[in-house]
């Protein structure tokens, strides 16, 4: 495997906040009657869940999933495990998956039929992070932070082999050669 390090800035850590705070007011306005699950994939999520569910005016609950598709690779394998499911049944909630960034949208297509098929009373998507340009098939999240050019990013809970979660901004990955 090749060692990279973070390259050029995509993401300020000022942008990140302020769409943030957006995204949160954009939710509680849907949901301003409603009771919301907030449901974080883990491990990438985990930042941008703590820092939207802080500007959400609506009452919410939390539970998150992890799921694994990229191992140490820069692209998904397109095979999905689940390494962490939910801890209580969603049946008649309104749930809300978040996700730190949808590529090829392969592990949020699965994610969205394995949930939808418990039932909730409605399931919508939230990203952070969403590379249109690279997406094959056709789920669209309800709520966007930001486009971005098919690079691979980390910053912000965004890694590459578990490295660069930490980084407060988002940054393409910049491959060296062992």
């Amino acid at each position: 495997m090749s060692e990279g390090r973070p390259g050029r800035v995509l993401v300020t850590e000022e942008q990140l906040t302020q769409r943030v705070r957006e995204l949160g007011e954009e939710v509680s306005a849907d949901y301003a009657d409603r009771e919301v699950l907030v449901v974080g994939v883990l491990k990438g999520a985990v930042l941008f869940i703590a820092d939207f569910i802080r500007h959400l005016t609506v009452p919410c609950e939390l539970d998150f999933m992890a799921v694994a598709s990229y191992g140490g690779q820069t692209h998904s394998s397109g095979v999905v495990r689940i390494l962490k499911d939910l801890d209580h049944p969603i049946a008649g909630k309104h749930v809300l998956l978040v996700e730190d960034i949808i590529d090829s949208g392969l592990t949020l297509s699965y994610l969205m039929r394995n949930l939808a098929s418990r039932q909730p009373a409605s399931l919508e998507i939230c990203t952070l992070l969403t590379k249109p340009g690279h997406r094959r098939l056709s789920t669209q999240p309800k709520y966007v932070g930001f486009d971005l050019p098919d690079e691979f990013v980390v910053g912000y809970g965004l890694d590459h082999a578990e490295r660069f979660r930490n980084l407060p901004h988002i940054a393409t990955l910049e491959l060296q050669d062992p």
